[in-house]
């Protein structure tokens, strides 16, 4: 048997393996040239943004990502009698009407589904798909074709770069829309919410400079990340090719851009010549080699390297991707000491199961008119102003929140992510702005501040103490499957239609493989508790401790059709909130997530209920039981042969969990009389290393 050393060794000969894994292979030997042990050792940011992808749409299955194990897929309304999580979605425009649930596209034995049609990803139907939160009607906003997902098989590259370097599942695209606003916030940090630079923009924009009279036409004219680096002297450029980059730079949306590429009087010319010519591959390599390569560079594909479902595919996007990947470690000395993220800007309209971090949605019947609160200002992250000549912009969707979007695929390659690591703090567009403001100093103003709190700066993406692989090197399977990668990518040319993906009738439930990944440390230590008012109210309190932020999502099982509340809380303060209890013998029951697996049930009828108190001692979890209460049991709802059982007297009494074997995971649930529950799931950062979710693919609700 071969094994992950000799799958390295043979991928460094080019001995078995395709044009696509030796490259992986190389980038992956690769050590990082640490000087301080610092984010200070790099010296080279590369971003390439891709194009409309899902993360469950092409991670789904894989193992050890929130994925279709998720144990905490929210609840959602309707199910005629039967129990329905966001796994069933409901189309009422089908003839007959049906329940969707996510289904497999095999390339393997349809290789024209390599060039799926894409599915509606505008303002208006994202926001409907998303429903404040409630996500239940997702294909009546994006077709049946939005819920197909791909598998290991069809993606061996993307899996590839997955298994030897880190990858991120709570990175969000920045807003629920297309291509071009979700550009505008990964170039520039925002979408100009006060329509003070010409926005805010919601929608796609025509920014093709080779139209006549393109480049006179008014457009945005608010401030890019790469003038503030120009005027801070930070080196920068932006490699594509001006004939083919499939209209994916928005930076030719902007008048001052635009200005200096007519070469008007008194323009910037820097910017053309660093931000809007042709810059190919070919010139990348070459800068690599010449280690003259910008401290920061963004990458914009072609269009038949973008990804995008039709004009590209999967396997032309791990072509290009690899040939990114080739020329930035062509001079290994300078791979040493670069960070290259790899990203999409949306997902298009493919489904995504996990519900984005967002402020709380506006509510007529919500206190203060609000489903939720906020400690952090919430300025700017609502479209309240009219967008100038936008035909997405609806008066149904006015007021709503703009992001985060669904979650879109990241990747972090270099020498101080390798290992296969998933990382799970909530990210978007705006935290690639973050990481270079880290290192370089360069503040970008335009973030909001809800932003710069709930989504992270992606540094823990890296290991810069040890940055050794750690991990799994490229599996047999895996690396042997790339060997047809190229090829597929060859034979993706001669797809002429774009073909529908049509769900089977008989839809089981979609499988998530099994297995453990390491992971990045997990820094949230969030916590909700609950108090009966009287008898007839329940309030919680929402709490975050450590150095992040977090969005707590609340959705009242009792009225799955109301919108789901959400309470923003930045480290060190709290939220409270009341929620009535059911005088009609329902009680109340509330469902609570939050970030990298952190979940609360609270159920009851609000009448003598039991005093049960939680808390994290060092390594150890505590339960405490007030006295006065028989007939309690906490039991684990996951990691049983670490964590036991417990079944406390009336006296009641304390008992500790450790959690050093469960690498700081807990998933407790306690139950008594009257339809009581109490469970508490999540994950602390110890002493122990940091790995996924144990128990994922498991019964989690």
């Amino acid at each position: 048997m071969i094994d992950r050393r000799d799958v390295l060794r043979h991928s460094l000969g080019a001995a078995t393996l395709g044009a696509l894994a030796p490259v992986l292979a190389r980038a992956r030997a690769i050590a990082p040239d640490r000087r301080t042990g610092s984010l200070g050792d790099v010296a080279h940011i590369v971003v390439l943004m891709q194009e409309n992808r899902s993360f469950d749409h092409y991670f789904g299955t894989m193992p050890g990502v929130r994925g279709f194990g998720d144990r905490f897929p929210i609840p959602v309304a309707g199910g005629g009698g039967r129990a329905r999580t966001v796994w069933d979605q409901q189309d009422d425009t089908a003839n007959p009407p049906r329940l969707i649930r996510p289904f497999a596209i095999s390339t393997q034995a349809h290789f024209d589904l390599m060039r799926m049609k894409g599915t509606p990803h505008t303002w208006p139907n994202a926001q409907a798909a998303w429903d404040h939160g409630r996500m239940g009607h997702w294909p009546e906003a994006k077709t049946q074709r939005a819920m197909a997902y791909f598998e290991q098989a069809d993606l061996p590259f993307q899996w590839a770069m997955a298994e030897a370097f880190t990858l991120c599942d709570a990175y969000h695209c920045s807003m629920h829309t297309g291509t071009n606003t979700n550009r505008l916030f990964h170039w520039t940090g925002t979408n100009d919410p006060f329509g003070l630079g010409g926005g805010p923009a919601i929608e796609n924009p025509d920014d093709d400079l080779n139209k006549p009279d393109a480049a006179s036409k008014p457009r945005f004219f608010w401030a890019s990340y790469p003038e503030r680096l120009e005027a801070a002297g930070v080196s920068w450029a932006i490699y594509q090719d001006m004939a083919d980059n499939f209209a994916d730079n928005p930076l030719a949306n902007l008048l001052q851009f635009r200005a200096a590429w007519r070469g008007d009087a008194g323009s910037q010319r820097v910017l053309a010549q660093k931000g809007l010519a042709t810059r190919g591959l070919d010139a990348l390599r070459a800068d690599a080699l010449a280690d003259r390569l910008p401290q920061i560079s963004w990458i914009v594909s072609t269009a038949e390297g973008s990804e995008h479902p039709g004009p590209s595919s999967p396997a032309q996007g791990a072509a290009y991707t690899a040939k990114v990947i080739e020329a930035l470690t062509a001079n290994p000395a300078v791979w040493a000491r670069t960070v290259l993220f790899v990203n999409f800007d949306e997902n298009d309209g493919f489904f995504d199961h996990v519900p984005p971090p967002a402020p709380p949605s506006p509510d007529v019947d919500a206190p203060g008119g609000f489903a939720g609160a906020s400690t952090v200002s919430t300025q700017g992250e609502y479209h309240r102003h009219p967008a100038p000549a936008a035909d997405d912009d609806q008066l149904a969707f006015r007021g709503r929140p703009y992001g985060l979007g669904p979650r879109v695929p990241m990747y972090v390659l270099s020498p101080w992510s390798r290992g296969g690591r998933i990382h799970s703090e909530v990210a978007d567009h705006t935290s690639v702005i973050r990481f270079m403001e880290a290192r370089f100093g360069v503040r970008e103003p335009n973030i909001s501040a809800w932003r710069r709190a709930v989504c992270g700066d992606l540094t823990s993406t890296c290991d810069f103490a040890r940055g050794e692989p750690g991990g799994a090197l490229l599996s047999p399977a895996l690396a042997s499957s790339l060997d047809q990668a190229q090829a597929r990518a060859d034979r993706t040319h001669a797809i002429a239609q774009q073909p529908d993906a049509h769900p089977p009738q008989d839809q089981p439930l979609p499988v998530q493989g099994p297995g453990v990944r390491p992971a990045c440390p997990v820094r949230y230590r969030l916590d909700t508790t609950a108090r009966i008012i009287a008898g007839h109210a329940i309030e919680l309190t929402f709490a975050a401790d450590g150095p992040l932020a977090a969005v707590f999502h609340v959705y009242d099982r009792t009225a799955l059709d109301r919108i789901p509340r959400r309470f923003t809380v930045e480290p060190g303060k709290q939220l409270t909130a009341q929620w009535d209890i059911d005088r009609d013998g329902h009680g109340y029951d509330l469902w609570v997530l939050g970030p990298a697996g952190f979940h609360r049930t609270f159920a009851g009828t609000g009448v003598n209920e039991p005093d049960l108190r939680w808390l994290i001692a060092g390594d150890r979890l505590r339960l405490a039981l007030a006295p006065g209460h028989a007939g309690i049991t906490v039991t684990p709802r996951a990691y049983g042969d670490a964590h036991r059982a417990w079944t406390p007297a009336a006296a009641g009494g304390t008992q500790d969990w450790a959690l050093a074997a469960t690498h700081g995971w807990y998933d407790l649930q306690a139950t008594g009389a009257d339809g009581w529950v109490r469970r508490f799931a999540g994950c602390i950062a110890g002493s122990w290393p940091a790995i996924t979710d144990p128990a994922l693919g498991t019964d989690g609700v």
